[in-house]
């Protein structure tokens, strides 16, 4: 399992290796990837210009403490709220720049799979089809994020625990999240949906978790997001191509990886 997790952390690696020989690749990843940062950047501005306001609306049972456990209490609230909007954040940033990148990143995953031997039986699909599906799923997949993220926000705030098992446990989470959300496109291409996406991840948890464990805490780097994500699409197309039994190497040797049962 911890060479399967280390394994699929590497494909982060080789997603970046590739997108850096090929700048062409390098350059539509960042078309989408600026317009989502600069959303996010906007939305951010507001958050830190609102929080005193949103500190004391959360904290309003605190108004009549007095003036130094009040002010405490708030201060750990809007410390509270920014791990929150992060974590959120993070793993909404995904789907957002997916969604307005959709054809950037379908053409970074289809170079990467050329390069590898190609998609026996590729699906052709429409580019109106592919925007629906992709909006469906992302939908769904923010969704579960804000379920699984607000419970961590709160569990943030037990003593000892919410500073050393939390932070391990959302980075599992949000790695998981990202690692299904990426492998969208590939998963795609293969007509395959969400739900056989997430068994086939499911089947390949440790190489499916190293690899977004590693794609959340760059994300969580200023303008990591930014700047990978054509490495993490690239990364992503590997790690379905490896989770799917497929070659992964430029000469069609087999996989590293045993392929999931089907």
């Amino acid at each position: 399992m911890v060479k399967q997790f280390l394994v699929g952390a590497g494909l982060l690696g080789r997603g970046l290796g590739l997108v850096l020989r090929r700048p062409k690749l390098l350059g539509l990843g960042l078309v989408p990837a600026l317009i989502a940062g600069l959303l996010y950047g906007t939305a951010l501005f507001f958050l830190l210009d609102y929080l005193p306001q949103l500190s004391g609306a959360v904290t309003w049972f605190a108004d009549d403490w007095a003036g130094t456990v009040r002010d405490a209490v708030r201060v750990f609230a809007g410390l509270g709220l920014l791990g929150v909007s992060g974590l959120l954040g993070v793993l909404t940033f995904t789907a957002v720049t997916l969604l307005i990148g959709d054809p950037f990143y379908e053409r970074i995953s289809e170079l990467v799979e050329e390069r590898f031997g190609g998609v026996p039986d590729e699906v052709e699909v429409g580019f109106w089809p592919s925007l629906r599906r992709s909006l469906a799923d992302s939908l769904r997949l923010i969704g579960l994020s804000v379920l699984i993220g607000v419970p961590l926000f709160l569990l943030g705030f037990v003593p000892v625990v919410g500073q050393t098992v939390i932070p391990v446990l959302g980075a599992a989470v949000g790695g998981w999240l990202l690692a299904v959300e990426l492998t969208g496109v590939p998963f795609q291409r293969r007509g395959q949906r969400l739900t056989r996406r997430r068994a086939v991840l499911a089947a390949n948890r440790p190489l499916a978790l190293g690899f977004g464990v590693a794609v959340f805490c760059c994300f969580l780097i200023p303008l990591g997001a930014i700047l990978l994500m054509p490495a993490a699409i690239a990364g992503a197309t590997l790690l379905a191509r490896t989770a799917l039994g497929q070659p992964v190497s430029p000469h069609g040797a087999g996989s590293t990886h045993e392929p999931a049962r089907r």
